[in-house]
């Protein structure tokens, strides 16, 4: 679906930039989700980043440390205030009931993910919080950007994880049967 300041040009430049940050969580051994927000102004129609985020969870043992919530507080940071009304989140994963709710509470304008998310998503799979008629605001809602690139950088983190955790376990086994004899 395409929504009012869509652009699809802009809306891969900017998941580029997501997923490179997806890719940066990646190396800290963090689960690979970068987030974009961009600030659209209405007196100049410029588009500027000011807030950049990926999931530091592991790092900062915070629950709440997602690539949403920090590019959303860095924005409003940048912005000197909470309300992103004139903001879009670009996020390489569909968001999280937390996340989404932070969108709606942030009067974020428009959010544009990659790929879905069936097992915590809550802006299309699960939930649909972000157009909920119920809530005091809504957000449009572009998904699908470059989904194949960013389900690609989390079932390879994945494959890899699985794959160091066997090796893992298997070095443990070793380990035993060696001091057994």
């Amino acid at each position: 679906m395409v929504t009012e300041h869509s652009n699809r040009r802009d809306d891969q430049h900017y998941m580029e930039i997501a997923l490179k940050l997806a890719l940066e969580a990646a190396e800290r051994n963090e689960v690979p989700v970068g987030a974009v927000v961009v600030h659209h102004s209405p007196e100049t129609a410029e588009h500027r980043v000011i807030g950049l985020g990926f999931n530091l969870r592991e790092c900062t043992h915070d629950p709440t440390a997602h690539a949403e919530i920090i590019a959303m507080r860095r924005a409003a940071q940048a912005l000197g205030q909470w309300r992103l009304n004139e903001c879009t989140l670009y996020v390489t994963l569909e968001p999280c009931p937390m996340c989404a709710g932070a969108i709606v509470n942030a009067r974020i304008k428009r959010v544009v993910y990659g790929c879905d998310d069936p097992k915590a998503g809550a802006v299309r799979s699960i939930y649909q919080l972000i157009d909920d008629q119920r809530l005091n605001h809504r957000a449009l809602l572009e998904s699908g950007v470059e989904s194949e690139r960013c389900a690609k950088v989390l079932t390879d983190f994945f494959a890899r994880r699985r794959s160091e955790n066997k090796a893992e376990k298997q070095a443990r086994r070793d380990l035993l049967l060696h001091s057994k004899e």
